[in-house]
C-alpha cells in the first residue's frame, strides 16, 4: 500500500496549526485535530535542520540554513502538494520508522517478482525449451526463489543469487540481478513528505494572510 495525496489530505482534513515557538529559523509548529492526537505531527526547525515527528515516525533532514526554504518549491500549486521523495530522502540524516523499521524504504515484493518473471520469460524464448523443460524450470524458480519473497529482501535475493538450473546442457542463473532496484519508499515516509509540504504551505499561507491584515488601513469612526 502506498500513500497518495488524496489519502494524506483526508487524514489531515480537520487539522489545525499551532505555532508553539518561532524565533527566526527556530520553529516548533504543531498540526493536529483538536482534542485528539490522531495523525498529529510537529515540524521543528533550527539552523540547517528540520525534524518531523508524529504518528508516522521521526525523520531528520538537513540541507539549508532554513529548511522551510528547502521544502518550498515553485512546482507547488495552490490546489496540490508537491513532494520529491527521491531528492528529499537524500537529505535524511536520521530515521525512526515508527515501530516496524528505521528506514525510509522497504522491500518491494512486486518489483522483485516482476524481474524474476522477466528472466524466466527471456530464458524460455532464448533457449527454445520444450513444454516439459519450461515446466521444470518454471517450477524450480517458484520453489527455490519465489517461495522466499515473504521472508524479506535478503532471503529472496540470496535465493536468487544461489539459484542454478541445468537443462539441455545449459545453465540458468540470475546474472546481473544486482543492477535492479527492489526498494520502494514506505507509506510512513511518503506520508511524512506530504506532511512537510502541507505544513510549510499552511504556514506560508497563514503568514501571508497575517501580513495582508497588518497592511490593511484601519477604519476611522465618525
Amino acid at each position: 500500500m502506498t500513500c497518495t495525496e488524496e489519502r494524506f489530505l483526508k487524514d489531515v482534513a480537520n487539522h489545525e496549526m499551532q505555532i508553539l515557538h518561532e524565533d527566526g529559523v527556530y520553529r516548533h509548529i504543531r498540526f493536529k485535530i483538536p482534542n485528539t492526537s490522531a495523525y498529529h505531527f510537529d515540524l521543528i526547525t533550527y539552523p540547517g535542520y528540520l525534524v518531523y515527528s508524529g504518528d508516522m515516525g521521526c525523520y531528520v533532514f538537513s540541507r539549508l540554513e532554513d529548511m522551510f526554504q528547502f521544502f518550498r518549491t515553485d512546482k507547488r500549486s495552490s490546489d496540490g502538494l508537491y513532494i520529491n521523495t527521491g531528492y528529499w530522502a537524500e537529505k535524511l540524516r536520521a530515521v525512526d520508522g515508527n515501530k516496524n523499521s528505521a528506514d525510509a524504504t522497504e522491500f518491494d515484493e512486486e518489483a522483485f517478482r516482476k524481474v524474476i518473471n522477466q528472466y524466466r520469460i527471456s530464458w524460455v524464448r532464448e533457449y527454445g525449451l520444450d513444454k516439459q523443460q519450461r515446466r521444470d524450470l518454471w517450477d524450480e524458480v517458484e520453489d527455490c526463489v519465489m517461495s522466499r519473497i515473504d521472508d524479506g529482501e535478503h532471503a529472496a535475493c540470496q535465493a536468487a543469487y544461489e539459484f542454478s538450473h541445468k537443462t539441455k546442457g545449459d545453465t540458468f542463473q540470475f546474472e546481473d540481478l544486482f543492477e535492479h532496484n527492489f526498494k520502494r519508499y514506505t507509506f510512513h515516509f511518503i506520508w511524512c513528505c506530504y506532511a512537510i509540504a502541507f505544513g510549510v504551505k499552511t504556514y506560508d499561507e497563514a503568514k501571508a494572510l497575517s501580513l495582508v491584515a497588518k497592511e490593511q488601513p484601519e477604519e476611522i469612526d465618525g
